[in-house]
């Protein structure tokens, strides 16, 4: 099966309102919901995502970071130029803290630990992602067994990534023989159908306020 027939067609959440987690003069704030692209993909049908939605209402929020479209979760946005520069150099040099929640299969054991996996495009597969410890960039997650379900023989776990690479929770997750429930890209079609959607919600987000200069620190509600 191609990774187009896996992805299958673009059906995104229906737009029920922002959920805005903050807002002033200079940031913002919101949650996005699972199944939504953070910025609009190729193609008219597409065209729908978070930046769009939240850029109807208010006009000067410009993207800063990305989520994956199956992950849920807390997404900080610019507004206006300046800002926005000030943010992407906080991303740049790695100074923006991050923290996830997921449930993958099986115990981990350890219970928390690094994993340090170099990742590069998987380019034949695209958008999948793939170890490669000769061409791949530096990737460094931290994780953390929360508690484990022997029922279903699923673990909860705390995710903190050090690098941000494109799938990298994700990856590297697999890449230790416990990937994230509900992946359509990685871990097989058992995997998937373990959990209607991704299993995966990014909780936290911590940053100096660009303006006040002061460390400030975002949380939004794991909905599983």
């Amino acid at each position: 099966m191609s990774v187009q027939e896996q992805l299958g067609a673009y059906n995104p959440p229906a737009d029920t309102g922002l959920d805005i987690l903050y807002q002033d003069e200079a940031i913002l704030l919101v949650n996005k919901p699972s199944g939504l692209l953070s910025v609009p993909g190729r193609g008219e049908d597409k065209q729908d995502s978070l930046a769009s939605r939240v850029q109807a209402e208010i006009p000067d929020a410009m993207i800063v970071h990305r989520l994956d479209m199956c992950t849920s979760g807390i997404m900080l946005m610019a507004r206006g130029e300046g800002v926005h520069r000030a943010l992407n150099r906080l991303f740049q040099e790695r100074k923006i803290s991050k923290r996830y929640i997921a449930r993958v299969a099986g115990q981990l054991d350890p219970a928390e630990g690094i994993i340090d996996l170099p990742l590069i495009t998987d380019w034949p597969n695209r958008p999948r992602q793939k170890v490669d410890h000769t061409m791949g960039k530096p990737s460094i997650t931290r994780y953390r067994l929360i508690a484990y379900d022997p029922e279903s023989d699923s673990s909860r776990v705390e995710l903190i990534p050090e690098t941000g690479r494109s799938h990298q929770l994700r990856v590297h997750m697999l890449a230790i023989g416990h990937p994230i429930l509900g992946d359509n890209l990685y871990g097989g079609p058992d995997n998937q159908a373990r959990a209607e959607r991704l299993q995966l919600h990014a909780v936290e987000l911590g940053f100096v306020h660009p303006l006040s200069g002061l460390r400030q620190q975002f949380e939004s509600d794991c909905p599983f």
